[in-house]
Parts: structure tokens; C-alpha cells; sequence
């Protein structure tokens, strides 16, 4: 999953230092932050500009889907790229559309579903560099969350930020109401106090791998505590259908035949889908508190476990669960990661995007003695899809396409590269 939420230092732990070190400190300090001034535009001007547009540059990858000819890859809070890949050797960015607040993306037939913040948009695709906005449907996903109290207007859509750094000379007495009343229409990131330091990261955005999932004629959408069940019988027209209570902070949904795997924070929760208007739940498994993407064949399933993260866990882990009971689910293994985050399987291939730590081939033959094939360093990995011995990962750098028709020489097909 990449990382779309970015920690900034708590105020609480200002507060402390000031209280341990007060006897240290002059009359008088600086203080650097990173001010964020929310840009709005009214939600009726944000849906009407949901169109095709020329092609911008990628800066900040995150999910990709690939359907037909097509990929289409997520700009976290921006929108979606549309690529020609028609020639996997040579992909081309043919369009762009512009969606605020996207974080999920899922094709069916010639309609695109994407998130927009918290409501699910329809989009018509069946000319890629004409596509049309079609249906709405509103509170599907969870707001999102910004840190340091920030709250936005939310009868507007925020559609960009303007980022300043500022440095500012604050009393000791008063540095922390300065510090929470500075700015209060807009976000910060408070640096340490000193006379210099580097500036702090964007605001905080919670978020995970995929949210949502198709399965023939109905989309499964998870939210922080709900799996809402909608009906795609008519594409253009999605329709809520059922909502059902499944724990909290639900964070993935992964679909293998007729079964949902979803994960939270604190663990794997299996459901059926015979009646796939109905979901009922049949097991689950507990982990330890972190991130957790899953992918499933008939009787495993593969839980990548993150550390880092709003998630809050200390685990880096790969667990490999027994699901073929899938009414009590067993952790068999667990492997050690450097910081995992999507992967994909195909057959007995196991693809594990090892955060900083590159890209892991396993031979999964045996999932409790897995076998190290292949080790891609050298790049910061987030997503994978693993189709037809071909493999779409997304990096920090971008969106790279390898052949793996021969595991032991993965070769390089192309490159999207980020532009700073």
C-alpha cells in the first residue's frame, strides 16, 4: 500500500520538552513549521470537471488497475493516469482525469469506479480520452484524517494545498498556544525548536490498499468499520444494497472465488459470498496491531504485516495463514520483512513489495517454507499486480513492467518515471 499518511510530531511531545529542558531555554525562540493553506472549489464545480484531460506528469504513484489494453494509475489525491500499454515495452500516458481526493480505482466493462474523498463516483470509459462522469453515490468510504486538530470545510472539496515554510521568533510562555492558534484555518507540521531544521512533511491522510472490489455483478466496499455491498447488475447505476457491521479499522478487501478477504489492523476476516448480495462472515484470524494487505488462493492466504504507520504496530512481517477451514483460519508461518506493503500471487509465485527493501520472489509451493527466488533492490516498492507473466509495480520512482516468463532472469520491460 503506499504510504499515503504522513506523521508529523505531536504537539504533546513540544509541550514535554519544553517542560524538561525550560531551565535550558532563552526568553525568546525560534520556530519552524510548514503552514498548509487548503484550496477549495465547490463540489458542483469539482464533479463537472471530471472529464479526460491531456497527460501531466506522475509525482506521486499509488494503486494501479489493469484492464484490456489499459492502465490506470492512481495520483494519490489527484485523480488517474490513463496509459496505453498496448506495448508493454513502450507505454503511453494518453490521459488524465482529475478527481480529487482519489485513493481507489476498479473497472467494469466501460465503466471506471474511483473514490472522490468519501462518496464513489461512476465514470464512462469507453472512449478513454472522452470519459464522462456519471453516477454518485455518496458516503461509501471514510472521511479522511488529518493530524494536529486540522478540520476542513466540508461543504467544499479540497482540491489542492499551498505549502509555505515559516519561521517565527515565539516567548517561551506562550510557544504552544502559539503554535495551535497560528494558523486556524489551516494545517502545520511544527519542526523542532532551534534556530534552523528542516521543514516537516504534508498533513497526515489516512488510507491503505484497495478499499473496494468487484466480483461479477456487485462491488464490495469496505469503510473503517462496514463492508457495503453494492449492486452493479446495471453498471452505470450502482445501488447499495446491504451494510454490515465488521469491527474497526477495516483497511483492505481482496476477492478469490466465492470468498472475501478482508483485513484490518488487528486481523483477517473472512466472508462468503454464495449469496453475493448477502456476505456472511466465516472466520477470522488476529495479529498484532499493523497494515495489513492480504492476497488468497484455496488454502492459504499471505498477510503482509506493516510497521511505521498510522496503523500503529511494530510488526514487519509476511504471515501465511491456513484458510482451506475458512471458519477457523490459523496462522501457520510468519516471515520477517523490512517493511512490506502489496503483493500479488500467481500459482506458486509469491510478489512481495518489501517497502525500501525492493521486490521479494518466493517460491510459495510450500507456503511454510517459502524459497527466496529473486531479490530487486534498489527501488522503494508500494503495489504489484502479477498477470500473464507480466508485472506492474509501483515504485517511488515510479510505474515499472517486468517479464517474469523466466524467474530467474526477470527482465526490466519499461519505465514511467516520476517527475520531480
Amino acid at each position: 500500500m503506499i504510504p499515503t499518511n504522513y506523521k508529523m510530531r505531536i504537539l504533546s511531545s513540544v509541550a514535554l520538552a519544553l517542560l524538561l529542558f525550560s531551565g535550558c531555554l532563552k526568553d525568546n525562540l525560534t520556530k519552524r513549521y510548514t503552514i498548509m493553506y487548503p484550496v477549495y472549489e465547490q463540489k458542483s464545480t469539482v464533479l463537472a470537471n471530471i472529464r479526460s484531460s491531456t497527460p501531466v506528469d506522475i509525482k506521486q504513484p499509488g494503486k494501479i488497475f489493469m484492464y484490456g489494453k489499459y492502465i490506470f494509475l492512481n495520483e494519490i489525491n489527484k485523480g488517474v493516469h490513463i496509459i496505453d500499454n498496448e506495448n508493454p515495452s513502450a507505454p503511453q500516458r494518453v490521459a488524465f482525469i482529475n478527481i480529487p481526493g482519489n485513493l481507489d480505482i476498479a473497472v467494469k466493462g466501460t465503466n471506471l469506479y474511483a473514490d472522490l474523498y468519501t462518496d464513489m463516483i461512476t465514470i464512462d470509459i469507453s472512449n478513454p480520452l472522452a470519459v464522462k462522469m456519471g453516477k454518485l453515490v455518496p458516503k461509501i468510504f471514510p472521511e479522511l484524517e488529518y493530524t494536529n486538530g486540522f478540520n476542513p470545510d466540508t461543504t467544499k472539496i479540497i482540491v489542492d494545498w499551498i505549502v509555505k515554510d515559516t519561521v517565527v521568533t515565539v516567548p517561551r510562555s506562550n510557544l504552544i498556544d502559539r503554535i495551535r492558534t497560528n494558523c486556524p484555518n489551516c494545517a502545520f507540521a511544527a519542526d523542532n525548536m532551534s534556530s534552523g531544521g528542516k521543514a516537516a512533511s504534508v498533513p497526515g491522510m489516512g488510507g491503505s490498499m484497495a478499499r473496494f472490489a468487484i466480483v461479477n455483478d456487485y462491488m464490495y466496499a469496505v469503510n473503517r468499520s462496514a463492508l457495503e455491498t453494492i449492486s452493479l447488475t446495471d453498471p452505470t447505476d450502482p445501488k447499495r444494497i446491504e451494510t454490515g457491521q465488521i469491527g474497526w479499522n477495516i483497511e483492505t478487501i481482496y476477492p478469490f472465488k466465492d470468498k472475501l478477504f478482508i483485513g484490518s489492523t488487528q486481523g483477517m476476516f473472512i466472508y462468503e459470498i454464495d449469496n453475493p448480495a448477502k456476505p456472511v462472515r466465516a472466520g477470522s484470524v488476529s495479529h498484532m496491531r499493523a497494515c495489513d494487505p492480504v492476497v488468497a488462493d484455496d488454502n492459504f492466504a499471505f498477510v503482509t504485516l506493516r510497521a511505521g504507520t498510522f496503523c500503529e504496530g511494530v510488526n514487519n512481517q509476511l504471515d501465511v495463514v491456513n484458510v482451506s477451514n475458512v471458519y477457523a483460519p490459523t496462522i501457520v508461518k510468519s516471515y520477517g520483512m523490512t517493511n512490506p506493503f502489496g503483493l500479488a500471487k500467481d500459482g506458486n509465485t509469491l510478489f512481495i513489495c518489501d517497502g525500501r527493501d525492493g521486490l521479494k520472489v518466493y517460491d510459495a509451493s510450500r507456503p511454510t517454507d517459502l524459497k527466496l527466488l529473486q531479490h530487486l533492490k534498489g527501488m522503494e516498492t508500494y503495489d504489484v499486480i502479477a498477470y500473464n507473466k507480466r508485472l506492474l509495480l509501483v515504485t517511488s520512482d515510479g510505474l515499472k513492467q517486468y517479464d517474469y516468463s523466466n524467474i530467474s532472469n526477470i527482465r526490466l520491460l519499461s519505465s514511467i518515471n516520476v517527475t520531480d
